[in-house]
């Protein structure tokens, strides 16, 4: 498989069908739409079709099933969305193909098929081992279903298993987080991902909040899950590669780089690469223009039907804006900005584009900065957006 130091492309699939909507959730998700699955998967495949004359040169490294709830599709449609990727577009050979997954939608036989199918990463929304706390969430399924959910894909042959798990909940104490993570880390997954709790506008959990049904977050206390979970990873053999996303070692891993079993398709994302997106709500970037897809399922199903195109907005990114993304997109990643590879992209050095924001950001405390690059001070993943903000111009 690509080795996760090179730089690839990859093809972002997404499906916006959910069982039941998340109190805590904006995505563009919908619960009560599975009525038009097959239109939609008819949809997605001439999508990529028509895309394809724009990327059949691109090798992609990459696809993702995103969602939504992509295993609310049967296998055989993500089977034969993969099939459609391979025989329209050059999908590596070796490509990680990944399927996000709720632990309450899935089995060893649904996944046998996946793997089948040529899926070879799972993404579980695992999210808290604690019922009350996945009850407050809105979330479909029980602490016990998200182990059994990890059995299942061991036994269907899946060998690289990411969960997804949310700190800083209304009334979580620091003990029941350091709960969950140590419960995931006896699962052996190949990846966590970490994710603070964002309570978003609209959504059910604010209402909740807004009225005083549930206490605020208390974003210092969150400061401190976060902390103690990296250090409870890194005792357990995991290795931080970027603000929320942890892999566990491998025995080729080398220190100070990306290791094996880092993300490759999200990769792509924060090192501001190359992606198409399909389907509704999807954003696609060729390296100049940001493109998104109508959001509404069953228009973007018309507009394709029609022979329209879906893309609802787009954006051409001028130089200071591909800069200011590569620098708050690649300062995620522990690894930082890279001074040869932002260099030879844009043909100014680091210190050139952004030397009174590197040094005001390094005598804080929250960059540092050698021949190599810039990246972020653990102190500076603490306040990554205060550190983001100084390159927007």
């Amino acid at each position: 498989m690509t080795a996760p130091d090179e730089t690839q492309a990859g093809i972002y699939i997404h499906i916006p069908f959910c069982r039941a909507k998340c109190a805590y959730c904006d995505f563009a998700s919908y619960a009560g739409l599975e009525a038009l699955a097959d239109d939609y998967v008819d949809a997605l495949s001439a999508e990529i079709t028509h895309r394809a004359t724009e990327w059949s040169d691109t090798i992609l490294g990459s696809l993702f099933f995103g969602g939504g709830t992509p295993t609310l599709l049967p296998p055989a449609a993500i089977a034969h969305l993969i099939a459609h990727c391979r025989a329209a577009l050059s999908l590596a050979d070796d490509a990680e193909i990944t399927v996000e997954a709720n632990p309450g939608t899935i089995d060893a036989e649904s996944l046998t098929h996946l793997r089948d199918a040529g899926v070879n990463r799972l993404s579980l929304g695992v999210q808290s081992l604690h019922d009350d706390e996945l009850a407050m969430l809105g979330r479909i399924h029980s602490a016990a279903e998200a182990v059994a959910a990890v059995e299942a894909a061991r036994s269907a042959g899946l060998s690289n298993i990411s969960l997804d798990l949310i700190y800083g909940l209304p009334g979580q104490t620091l003990a029941r987080w350091e709960d969950t993570v140590r419960r995931a880390l006896a699962l052996e997954p190949e990846h966590l991902s970490l994710y603070g709790l964002s309570v978003e506008a609209g959504t059910p959990l604010e209402a909740c909040i807004e009225c005083g049904l549930l206490p605020a977050p208390d974003d210092d206390l969150a400061a401190d899950m976060y902390e103690r979970a990296g250090e409870l990873l890194d005792q357990a053999g995991y290795a931080q590669y970027e603000i929320s996303n942890w892999a566990r070692r491998s025995a080729g891993d080398v220190s100070g780089r990306i290791p094996a079993l880092a993300s490759r398709h999200n990769l792509i994302y924060w090192r501001n690469e190359r992606y198409l997106g399909v389907g509704a709500a999807a954003h696609s970037y060729d390296g100049q223009v940001r493109r998104s897809n109508v959001v509404d399922p069953p228009e973007y199903i018309r507009r394709i039907r029609a022979g329209q195109s879906p893309v609802d907005e787009s954006e051409t990114a001028d130089l200071d804006r591909r800069m200011a993304d590569t620098m708050m997109l690649g300062l995620r990643l522990n690894v930082g900005v890279d001074e040869g590879t932002f260099s030879a992209r844009f043909g100014l050095a680091l210190r050139e584009a952004y030397g009174a924001e590197i040094d005001r950001l390094v005598d804080e405390g929250l960059l540092e900065a050698d021949d190599r690059g810039v990246r972020l001070t653990p102190h500076g993943r603490l306040l990554g957006n205060r550190v983001f903000a100084e390159f927007l111009r």
